[in-house]
């Protein structure tokens, strides 16, 4: 008989344990599944406004202050270039007579120069890198008095202005106004974050522009009112180009009223994102800024 209870007894202590197993194992295997993983933490910036998009989507990745009309500063030559290269059988090989009433401007207004030489032959391309690396503004008003309208160069830069309006108007740029080539402002010279994405991304579809604008550093040769030659080299203002990886542009912008200003892009994969921030505090900071909303921007 006492045998018999201690079979019992076995017994059921086996059934105990194996249950006791069963149950430990029907608690840790929820525990073993992988937790969702977290959001990314929506990044802090300096500037007063910033905007990211995808640019093939459309979708809207980050904004702070998207829609809020600001000063752009040199980002505005980022029209300039758009409408140039959007004229109908544009030659990029076209020569560009230097005038003095470029330098003159240069001087009068104390702006970023190309260090065109007056009397130089410089082709469009040339006048494009110029414009767009070192954001001269004699290089913006070339192409302005070349592409513009009229018979005489004050008509013809009214006119390219009017070009400049009429694109952002096309491109859906709700907030925007151009009352220079340059981004010099005579009193309503206006963008947002999200109007620049919008102007950028339209912009990057073109392969010059993309070419240009990625470009760290360039030598480009000019004809000399002798006929010689001259090598002008520039650099490019934007620090994104090289530090950031996939970074493919775009345009830097400063000034007193614009603060600092940075229209950006990146590409890795088979994704682009594209972005700006307007009225940062410095430099530095409106190159951390966009690399801020990049992060997040891929992260998404």
């Amino acid at each position: 008989m006492k045998t018999g209870i201690k079979a019992i007894c076995r017994i059921t202590a086996t059934l105990v344990t194996a249950g006791s197993v069963m149950t430990a194992g029907a608690l840790v295997a929820p525990a073993a599944q992988a937790a969702p993983a977290a959001a990314p933490k929506v990044p802090s910036i300096v500037a007063k406004g910033g905007f990211l998009m995808d640019s093939a989507s459309g979708r809207t990745y980050f904004s702070k202050a998207g829609d809020t009309r600001l000063s752009t500063g040199s980002t505005t030559k980022i029209m300039t270039a758009q409408v140039v290269l959007a004229t109908k059988g544009l030659n990029l090989d076209t020569k560009v007579t230097i005038q003095k009433a470029y330098s003159d401007y240069i001087v009068r207004k104390g702006a970023s120069s190309a260090r065109l030489i007056v009397g130089d032959k410089v082709s469009v391309r040339t006048l494009l890198y110029g414009l767009m690396l070192p954001s001269g503004c004699d290089a913006a008003y070339a192409l302005a008095d070349k592409f513009g309208s009229g018979s005489t160069r004050d008509a013809r830069v009214k006119s390219f202005i009017g070009k400049m309006n009429t694109t952002a108007k096309n491109l859906g740029m709700k907030n925007t106004r151009f009352d220079s080539f340059d981004g010099i402002s005579n009193g309503s010279n206006y963008s947002t974050p999200r109007d620049l994405a919008k102007l950028a991304t339209a912009a990057l579809k073109n392969g010059s522009f993309r070419t240009i604008v990625k470009t760290k550093s360039t030598s480009q040769r000019t004809t000399t009112k002798n006929g010689g030659y001259r090598t002008m080299q520039w650099t490019n203002t934007n620090k994104l180009l090289g530090s950031y990886n996939g970074a493919i542009g775009v345009k830097t912008g400063s000034g007193q009223q614009a603060k600092y200003c940075l229209v950006f892009a990146a590409t890795r994969g088979k994704r682009t994102v594209v972005g700006a921030v307007l009225a940062s505090t410095n430099e530095a900071n409106r190159t951390a800024d966009a690399k801020k909303i990049m992060d997040y921007g891929f992260k998404r």
